[in-house]
């Protein structure tokens, strides 16, 4: 016990001797330098910060040490005051001369893994940053599918202590989703689910998509995509357990998501809360649309509605620096009352300046015509989120992060917009194959073009009467307004003789712009040009060897539409409505105006189960005392009348269907809550009604009262060879020249 305690105090006398000794320091007389060869003495000196005549305690020492490797030169250093000399001995790390990628052939790939490197040529080889490259190479791959890939560092010495750094890269198999599973209280099948992620089942007819390979970021993104689909449809309490990913024995991967749904939530009241000074005419809006949400279901989508609504308010100019704050209280068991509580005007802060960030092929100005903000003017906090929801609307962006920071001005803040470009071509092929015979299509499209944010794209069709290639020009924000500017090119050929007695070829040309006017409405006017080629068969009709020859068009069109859908994809509320109007400009012979009027409404009208109406209504009306121009006839899709062959109802001259001035259709569907277990099918009851009438002359047949209509059974099939759909309908009414079909189905896809 004794030399314990001896020890001890030993022990405590030499550490207080030390640290006494250094406590006053020693002064500096001397700096040795050794070791180095290819950073100067002075330069280490002078990142040492020491003078000679110095007084150096243990603190500096230490201070020094922490400095000296903070410049990443050195490996190792060895610090320490000889009596008066300090000495400093270094081991510098060795240079980076070269990055070498072996192994991969893809060049686009190896571009993006070595842009994606932290470490850079000629700069210090440091062993936890190599370490992290790997890493972060790995992660890269894995994102690109490669989930079974390896990467090896391998070095070469070089002269001048250089060396080259080679990451030897084994791909290894590219690692595809298998399966997707929606397990737990799920509510919904998993066709619709599939249809709300991101992620994809690898099918063969999926062959382009790089969806279908695993994605850990996609993953967690799919799962913030089904938490807010879930909300939207009233499951406030929706939890997604976890997402696990397994691997099974095909050497791929299923997903799993594990669903809890809990019960669905209604809006019961809701309340708008002014601080006292404030004028409530300003806001009697937002109280009014509030009201028609009482006793509806609970959506996410209502609540930004909500804040939409503060949005446009502070945009006036009203209340230029007021935010707000949505506070959500569940009551009873299933209701949940809203208030929204305006903040009174926080401190006038302005927009000093904005720095935008990572756009390396994106110019800037693609990013700044999205912003509402803009330096100069008051930072209005709702304005400000609405920008840079701007900017990740444009979808040419992985990321975009934004943060505002302070500066040495209380009143004036700055902007950093940060962004991620990611690859923004698209290559879609597709093929179909029906009752009604086969179809192919191809596109190549780029969203970004030359960091432009100009959108291309390029499609061509193919059917057994139509061969119809477009290409098209999207410049967003014209001429640095919210407008674009569209350009299409498009020619088509149409080859009927044997049905209908006669063959078009058409070429035009399209200029047209596209904006939003006022919330949730829309203008698109054009102006095209298109040169016409109309040829017929010896056994046409009369009307049709009238027409025959050659047109030059030119136009002017404009459409109208109005959305008010809860959403775009599988919308259950509200409507949208497009009014679409076509005028020549050149007045010459067979000359046409077009108008277009179609609504569609949805309701949900039992949980999951939403019936559509839509009307839809078309006339082309020749400008002289000629008849409409062939070509511009209306014919009545398939799609619109179900159970009757396309362009096979109205008028008939000579045998021929020569279709009508006139068209109008009216359509029910609701889907079918049947056989809910049958995760790959869907079903849907539709009623269709429909007439095409209306000539320009007396030797055809006018059917202009004939309502056809049609009542059938739809059914969508998802199966391993591809989508199918199939239709079982019964004609109600129809004329005895109508050619019919009870049955259709096709087969295809687009990816």
């Amino acid at each position: 016990m004794f030399y314990k305690s001896l020890k001890k105090l030993i022990l405590c006398c030499s550490v207080s001797l030390i640290l006494t000794t250094f406590s006053y320091g020693e002064i500096v007389k001397d700096i040795k330098v050794n070791g180095n060869s290819r950073v100067s003495i002075e330069t280490i000196q002078l990142f040492t910060g020491v003078k000679i005549g110095d007084d150096l305690s243990l603190n500096d020492l230490n201070n020094i040490l922490k400095d000296l490797y903070e410049t990443k030169f050195f490996k190792d250093i060895d610090l320490r005051l000889n009596g008066s000399i300090l000495e400093i001995n270094v081991t510098e790390n060795p240079i980076i001369q070269n990055l070498i990628v072996k192994n991969i052939k893809h060049q686009t790939l190896e571009k993006v893994i070595i842009e994606n490197f932290s470490i850079k040529e000629k700069s210090p080889y440091i062993e936890s940053e190599i370490i992290l490259a790997v890493k972060n190479t790995k992660d890269l791959l894995k994102e690109a599918g490669f989930y079974f890939s390896n990467v090896e560092i391998l070095t070469k010495n070089n002269e001048n202590n250089t060396v080259d750094l080679i990451f030897d890269i084994d791909l290894g198999k590219k690692a595809f989703i298998d399966e997707i599973v929606f397990s737990g209280d799920k509510k919904f099948k998993k066709r619709k689910l599939l249809n709300v992620i991101t992620s994809e089942e690898d099918k063969f007819w999926k062959f382009i998509s790089s969806k279908r390979l695993l994605n850990q970021k996609r993953i967690a993104l799919d799962k913030r995509l089904l938490t807010n689909f879930y909300k939207n449809q009233g499951y406030y309490n929706i939890k997604i357990q976890d997402e696990t990913v397994q691997y099974n024995n095909d050497e791929n991967f299923n997903i799993i998501f594990n669903i809890e749904s809990g019960e669905k939530f209604f809006f019961k009241n809701f309340k708008v809360t002014l601080p006292e000074d404030y004028d409530e005419k300003y806001f009697e809006k937002i109280t009014k649309r509030l009201n028609k949400f009482s006793q509806t279901k609970y959506s996410l989508r209502v609540v930004e509605k909500m804040l939409k609504e503060i949005e446009n308010i502070a945009s006036d100019n009203q209340y230029e620096f007021i935010d707000a704050k949505i506070i959500e209280q569940i009551v009873e068991k299933n209701k949940i009352n809203v208030e929204i509580e305006i903040l009174d005007e926080i401190s006038k802060v302005y927009v000093n300046k904005i720095d935008i960030q990572g756009n390396n092929i994106t110019i800037e100005d693609v990013i700044r015509n999205q912003l509402i903000v803009d330096e100069g003017d008051p930072l209005n906090r709702i304005l400000y989120k609405k920008s840079i929801n701007n900017i990740k609307s444009t979808n040419i962006f992985k990321t975009v992060n934004a943060e505002i920071i302070d500066t040495q001005n209380e009143f004036l803040k700055d902007i950093k917009i940060t962004v991620e470009e990611k690859p923004t071509g698209q290559i879609s092929a597709g093929a179909g194959v029906g009752t009604s015979g086969a179809s192919t299509a191809f596109g190549v499209q780029e969203n970004n073009f030359l960091g432009k944010g100009i959108k291309l794209n390029s499609n061509i069709a193919l059917s057994e009467e139509t061969i119809k290639g477009l290409f098209s020009y999207t410049k967003p924000n014209f001429k640095n307004t919210d407008r674009d500017l569209i350009l299409s090119v498009q020619s088509q050929e149409t080859d009927r003789l044997d049905d209908y007695g006669y063959k078009t070829s058409d070429t035009g040309f399209l200029i047209g712009t596209k904006f939003e006017h006022l919330e949730d409405f829309f203008i698109q006017p054009n102006i095209s040009v298109n040169y016409e080629t109309l040829e017929t068969s010896s056994s046409a009709s009369s009307l049709l060897k009238k027409q025959e020859g050659d047109y030059f068009d030119g136009s002017a069109s404009y459409a109208l539409t109005y959305d008010k859908r809860d959403q775009l994809f599988q919308p259950s509320d509200g409507f949208i409505s497009t009014f679409y109007q076509k005028i020549p400009l050149v007045l010459e012979e067979n000359q046409t105006i077009i108008n277009s009027y179609e609504i569609t409404n949805y309701i949900e009208y039992v949980d999951d189960l939403v019936a559509s109406f839509s009307f839809f209504t078309k006339a082309a009306n020749s400008l002289g005392d000629d008849d409409v121009r062939i070509s511009n006839r209306l014919y009545l899709p398939s799609r619109k009348l179900r159970g009757f062959e396309s362009g096979k109802i109205g008028p008939v001259d000579g045998g021929d269907f020569i279709g009508g001035n006139y068209l109008a259709a009216f359509n029910a569907t609701t889907n079918l809550p049947v056989f809910e277990n049958l995760e790959t099918v869907d079903f849907s009851l539709f009623y269709d009604a429909a007439n095409v009438w209306g000539v320009d002359y007396d030797s055809s047949m006018d059917d202009s009262s004939a309502i056809r209509s049609s009542v059938g059974l739809g059914i969508d099939w998802y199966t391993p060879i591809g989508p199918m759909s199939f239709s079982f309908t019964q004609p109600i009414s129809k004329k005895s020249t109508d050619k019919t079909e009870s049955f259709r189905f096709n087969l295809g896809t687009t990816f």
